[in-house]
Parts: C-alpha cells; sequence; structure tokens
C-alpha cells in the first residue's frame, strides 16, 4: 500500500506543478499515470512543440516544459506509479481514499487531485477509406519530432491551434508544407493565423481552402493526397507529399474514472470553481483540462492556478483545525513554507537591509 498526503492522478503540467504547491505546504504526493513517463501529452504529443502562454516564457517548448516542472518538484521527493491507469476509487470508515491501478497498485491518501488533462485520448481521424493502411507509413496524427520532416514534403490538414502552429513551425524544417482546411476562417489564434498569410505571401506555406483531402495515394507508403475542392466537388487533384498529417483534435475519454460516481458533464468533470474545485465527492479534486465550470479555460495556465488553490484546500482536510497563514517565497524561501514561521514581513525585510 502506497500512502501519502494528495494522490495526484495524472502527471502533466498541471499535476506536475500540484506536487510544488503542494510541497510548500509540507504536503507529499505521489502521482499515478497510466502513460510510462511523467509530462503528460506534453511529452507523449508534442515535445517539441512551442508554448507561447506560459508567464515568464515567451516561447518554451513543451518537452522542455515538463523537464523544467520535474525539476521544480524533485525538491518535494514525489512517488510516481508509471504505466498504470487508475482504475477504482473507494472511500475509506476514516474518510480516506484507496485507489487501485489496472495491475493491482494500491494507494491511499486523504484527498485525491484529478489531473489527467483530457483523460484518455485518441485522434480525431478524417473519414478516409484507406488511411489506416497508411498509418505509420507516413499518415501520422501526431508530431514527436519535428526532424523527421527535415528537407521532406508535408501536408497538414485541420484548422485549428495545432494545424497553424504546425504549419509555422515545419515551414522552415520541411522542403514544402502544403495547408489544407475546409474552411476559409480558422479557429485559431489571429496571430497565427495572419502569420500563415505572411508565410503564404512569401512562398514558404502551400494554403488550399477550402478544401479537403479525401484520399491517401502511394504503394506501401505516402506518396500524395487527393484535394477536391470544397465549393467545387467535382475538381479534384493530387498533391505529392512525402507525409499526411491531420490534426483535427483529439476525442477525450475519462475511461475509468466516469464510473467513480462524479458529476459529469460532456465528458468532463464538474467542479466548485467558486471554492475549490472539489467534486461532488468531498475530497476528491479536479484541475486542469479534465474539469469544467462556468468560464472554463482550458490552459495550462489556468491549471497551475486551480492547482494552487486545490492544494489550499487539501491542507485544511489534511490538517483540521490547523491555520495556514500564506507566505511568499521571496520573504520564505522554500524551506519556510510549513505554517509555522512567525516572522512579520517587517522583521524580515529589517533582515535583509
Amino acid at each position: 500500500m502506497i500512502k501519502t498526503d494528495i494522490l495526484i492522478i495524472g502527471a502533466g503540467p498541471t499535476g506536475l506543478f500540484t506536487v510544488f504547491e503542494a510541497g510548500l505546504l509540507k504536503l507529499k504526493c505521489h502521482l499515478i499515470d497510466a502513460l510510462p513517463q511523467a509530462g503528460g501529452q506534453c511529452s507523449e504529443l508534442y515535445p517539441k512543440k512551442p508554448i507561447y502562454d506560459i508567464p515568464g516564457f515567451p516561447e518554451v517548448l513543451a518537452g522542455d516544459l515538463t523537464k523544467n516542472l520535474l525539476e521544480q518538484s524533485k525538491q518535494f521527493e514525489p512517488g510516481f506509479t508509471l504505466g498504470e491507469r487508475a482504475e477504482t476509487v473507494e472511500k475509506q470508515e476514516d474518510g480516506s481514499f484507496i485507489v487501485t491501478t489496472n495491475k493491482g497498485t494500491k494507494h491511499q491518501a486523504p484527498v485525491v487531485a484529478i489531473a489527467g488533462g483530457l483523460g484518455s485520448f485518441e485522434p480525431r481521424k478524417p473519414l478516409i477509406a484507406n488511411i489506416g493502411s497508411f498509418e505509420d507509413h507516413g499518415v501520422e496524427y501526431f508530431i514527436k519530432d519535428p526532424e523527421v520532416y527535415r528537407d521532406k514534403r508535408v501536408v497538414i490538414s485541420g484548422g485549428g491551434d495545432s494545424a497553424l502552429d504546425w504549419s509555422i513551425f515545419l515551414a522552415d524544417i520541411a522542403s514544402e508544407v502544403t495547408l489544407i482546411h475546409r474552411r476559409n476562417e480558422f479557429r485559431g489564434a489571429l496571430d497565427s493565423v495572419e502569420k500563415v498569410q505572411e508565410l503564404k505571401s512569401k512562398g514558404k506555406i502551400n494554403l488550399i481552402t477550402p478544401a479537403e483531402v479525401i484520399n491517401v495515394i502511394g504503394d506501401g507508403k505516402v506518396e500524395g493526397v487527393v484535394v477536391a475542392q470544397s465549393q467545387h466537388i467535382e475538381k479534384e487533384f493530387i498533391v505529392e507529399t512525402d507525409h499526411f498529417i491531420p490534426l483535427f483534435g483529439l476525442s477525450p475519454k475519462l475511461g475509468p474514472i466516469a464510473n467513480w460516481g462524479l458529476e459529469i458533464e460532456k465528458n468532463a468533470i464538474k467542479v466548485d470553481n467558486a471554492l475549490d474545485y472539489q467534486t461532488n465527492i468531498p475530497g476528491i479534486y479536479a484541475i486542469g483540462d479534465v474539469n469544467t465550470y462556468p468560464g472554463k479555460l482550458k490552459l495550462i495556465l489556468c491549471g497551475f492556478h486551480e492547482a494552487t488553490l486545490m492544494c489550499q484546500s487539501a491542507y485544511k482536510i489534511i490538517n483540521p483545525g490547523k491555520k495556514y497563514v500564506l507566505k511568499y517565497t521571496t520573504v520564505s524561501g522554500i524551506d519556510g513554507f510549513d505554517g509555522s514561521r512567525k516572522e512579520s514581513p517587517k522583521a524580515v525585510v529589517k533582515a535583509i537591509n
């Protein structure tokens, strides 16, 4: 039996930052993740994808972000159960929870924080009859290593941020990048749309809209795609390419967590965001992309905020009756965050001066 203060389900960015925030409160954490390594989707799906909305980082690769979060949290010595999926939860008479994985590993904690991102996920695939025969032979649904596409011809299909961002990124790596979208308008960030248009005008991206890929051709590997103009379905043409990357997003599934008695809305866990991101089961929280509430934004930044408030609430459950006084790391450092230091800010300032 693995015992801890906070059991975190999901070792992505939000789960890893929870370790740090809990550590400031002298609370120990253990993380469960079905993936074989920490980092969640950032490590598994797009480690080389740049992220632009993390405070203090004008640009950071997803893989580097998780490495930094691991480095930040390791001082608090979290435990990990990786390559195993949280399967069942049982509430004990003392109010704690026992979570058992699909491999039978048992964990016990007074607080459970579900930080499972989108849960288990599958790529949304285009409705192309023969696409399965080209998977891993030129058809990819995720980009893990951009170097695979160096000096190659690449066709990307999609209209969201991933399609736009990767088209921009690969414009300096691939020999040819073609972006195909079934509408003239894109769903991604306006600055990304403008950047794609700029690269198009410079001849670095081929932009085909409104259109869609209706077939993949090749002998054992991708050699081209058949494109149909949306407004003229009878007008079809072939774009020769080495790789076809349809980026239509992910189809999320909560998996076994959906059977835990939690209140679910549109495949996400409902929480009380007015207080502490607790679910309808006291002691079980949901933070990050896995939760939902009025005004929810699925951003890593929001997951960090939710993790911080969740830990404050968890502290009260784990230490009933004990008062915690908020302190700043710039004043108390890391080791002083146990709620017991009595120095006033004035005394600290005087000592510094």
